[in-house]
């Protein structure tokens, strides 16, 4: 497809998702809201609470009911298609962005996976993660729901792991965010829809209702309110390299994910008490704890304390190492611009210049243009961020740039990046 076709495209489609996104995650965030606030004080009958509330010039008053009015109202507002179109068109987007370019977006380098390989275990990534987790849910396990919980999200971390092995770091991350999506929409579609429609049934029926489904579909509700946090991170997360780039990817994103559940978890429960008001420093110190550990300069301390290699291991260095090195490094102490360019001129200009030459883009990506030494400079910073401490540019390593060509620009910035 016409790479120019294939940027407004995604434009198009991105947008649209992340507009009835916005429509799911809002509704969802204010139902807990409002179920939360209610007044449970004296209800009337047939009422388990209600809520007077403000908003954008007008009073509103709610109403709950404790299964439901006597008589089915004419008008009565459904909240599904929200769910189904975020779905549908991050399915779109998951096609168009990474299975359209497989070779750059999602196959991990030396994984030996094909393009159609990779594709095919993507979409079977999608529905294995929605049938094992339902199975999960209807086996005995959905009587428990704490240990379902948490083997739920090691299921989902093991998922994190085996596609970071041979998917790139961002393939995985969206892939994990795309099974999220699935089980979420497919509680929508599956279980909370029917047991809804149950309910109107028997009321319109003026028969008893079947409290199974319900129970059901709170319980798949409540696992889609605790996984809005989480997937919302990973829906932004190609935006930090730090992350998904990092070695163990898989590892930062479970961490995320957990910080995340901690922070929702208490605005579930604060108006109610505040006995959980304990997770928001925590999951605060745990943000900048990944932040450390991720940091370059953390790694290279810990080079700096770890022993110098004794004599006999120096000495057992092979002679080809040792030449690949001296070839990487210029005959003076200092890397010079001409050196670096050579590098960025082969295995980063073919996409970042004002005329990229590689097939699937029409302009550079994110703006980024390494024509001339100028704008080397400039950009130099985000150079060794994706070339050099993560590693994930080029995309796929498509343009095979080596160790040695990435510590040769790590160390012409280091030396001051002189022109």
């Amino acid at each position: 497809m016409d790479p120019h076709m294939t940027e407004w495209l995604n434009l198009a489609i991105r947008w649209v998702h992340m507009i009835v996104g916005i429509a799911w995650i809002g509704a969802s965030f204010y139902f807990v809201w409002l179920e939360n606030n209610l007044n449970r004080v004296n209800p009337k009958t047939g009422l388990s609470g209600d809520l007077w509330a403000i908003h954008g010039g007008g009073i509103y008053h709610l109403e709950k009911y404790k299964l439901a009015p006597p008589s089915m109202p004419e008008n009565l507002h459904w909240f599904k298609w929200e769910a189904y179109f975020t779905w549908i068109t991050g399915v779109l987007l998951l096609g168009v962005v990474y299975y359209l370019n497989a070779d750059i977006y999602l196959v991990a380098p030396g994984s030996g996976l094909s393009a159609t390989a990779s594709v095919a275990l993507g979409v079977g990534s999608l529905a294995a993660g929605w049938i094992i987790y339902s199975l999960l849910c209807d086996s005995a396990l959905g009587k428990k729901p704490m240990l379902l919980g948490i083997i739920l999200f090691f299921g989902l971390v093991a998922a994190a792991y085996g596609l970071s092995q041979v998917f790139s770091g961002r393939g995985a991350y969206i892939h994990v965010g795309a099974i999220i999506g699935t089980i979420m929409v497919g509680n929508v579609f599956f279980v909370i829809m029917p047991a809804q429609r149950g309910l109107v049934k028997a009321i319109e029926e003026n028969r008893e209702p079947d409290p199974v489904l319900p129970a059901k579909g709170l319980l798949r509700s409540r696992h889609n309110n605790y996984l809005t946090l989480p997937v919302l991170f990973i829906m932004i997360s190609n935006h930090f390299p730090s992350t998904y780039g990092s070695e163990y990817n898989w590892l930062i994103l479970a961490g995320l994910a957990v910080f995340s559940i901690l922070v929702r978890h208490y605005f579930n429960t604060r108006h109610g008490s505040q006995k959980f008001a304990w997770t928001m420093p925590v999951a605060a110190l745990g943000m900048i704890a990944l932040a450390f550990v991720t940091s370059p300069y953390a790694s290279k301390m810990g080079e700096t304390s770890a022993p110098a290699a004794s004599a006999p291991a120096v000495k057992a260095e092979s002679a080809t190492a040792q030449a690949e090195t001296d070839s990487a490094q210029p005959a003076s102490s200092g890397v010079s611009f001409a050196q670096v360019n050579e590098v960025i001129q082969i295995r980063c200009s073919v996409c970042h210049s004002a005329q990229p030459t590689h097939a699937a883009f029409s302009t550079a990506p994110a703006g980024v243009i390494l024509d001339t030494p100028e704008e080397i400079k400039v950009n130099a910073p985000r150079i060794v961020a994706q070339s050099v401490q993560t590693k994930v540019m080029p995309l796929g390593n498509l343009t095979q740039m080596t160790d040695d060509e990435r510590k040769l620009i790590g160390t012409w910035v280091e030396q001051g990046a002189h022109l």
